[in-house]
C-alpha cells in the first residue's frame, strides 16, 4: 500500500470496510494493555465484534474503559505483506439484544468462513450464542493514526532503494 492510500477519510474508511480482522486494545489496572484479535463486521460507520459478557473485553466496555481497534489488512489466504494497519480510536458501547448478535455472529461468520452461512443454521447459532452468553461490542470510530509500513523495495538494477521512516499522524475519522 502506497503511503498516500490512506490520506483521507474516505480511504481510512474504505481500508476499513475491505478488511475484517482487527486486534482490541485496552488499559488494564494490573497489567500493560490488553489486546486480542478479532473479526468484525461494519454497522454503517461502527466496527462491531462479538465476545462473552464475562470476557474482559466486555467488561471494560462496561467500566468505560476506552478501546482501541488496530484494524489490519488481509490478503487472500491471509494478512497483507508488508504489514499495513490503520488504528482507530473511539467510543464503544454493549449491544445484548440476542437478534443483533446473531446478525452480527452470522456477518462474522462469513468472513471467516468466505461463505454466507445457511438461513436454516439460525437456530443453532442462536442457542450457541445464547450458551456462551455472548454481547456485541459496537465501536464507533471518532479519530485513526496511521505510520505506512517502510520495507526495503528493488530499485530495478539489482539492488534496494533506501528506506525512508517517517512519521505517523493523527487524523480525524
Amino acid at each position: 500500500m502506497a503511503d498516500n492510500e490512506l490520506a483521507t477519510s474516505a480511504q481510512r474508511r474504505a481500508f476499513v470496510l475491505r478488511n475484517h480482522t482487527c486486534v482490541i486494545g485496552y488499559g488494564r489496572r494490573t497489567a500493560g494493555p490488553s489486546m486480542s484479535i478479532v473479526h468484525y463486521v461494519m454497522d454503517g460507520d461502527r466496527i462491531v465484534f462479538l465476545t462473552m459478557s464475562e470476557r474482559q473485553k466486555a467488561k471494560a466496555v462496561k467500566r468505560g474503559v476506552p478501546l482501541s481497534v488496530c484494524v489490519l489488512a488481509g490478503r487472500k489466504g491471509g494478512l497483507a505483506w508488508p504489514p499495513e494497519y490503520l488504528v482507530v480510536d473511539g467510543a464503544s458501547e454493549l449491544v445484548t439484544d440476542m437478534d443483533y448478535v446473531v446478525d452480527c455472529a452470522f456477518g462474522i461468520g462469513e468472513i471467516m468462513r468466505g461463505e454466507p452461512l445457511p438461513a436454516a443454521s439460525r437456530p443453532r447459532v442462536l442457542d450457541m450464542m445464547t450458551r456462551e452468553k455472548r454481547v456485541a461490542i459496537r465501536f464507533t470510530p471518532e479519530s485513526t493514526f496511521h505510520s505506512p509500513s517502510v520495507h526495503p523495495q528493488s530499485d530495478g538494477k539489482g539492488g534496494t532503494k533506501p528506506m525512508v521512516h517517517g512519521l505517523g499522524a493523527r487524523l480525524p475519522w
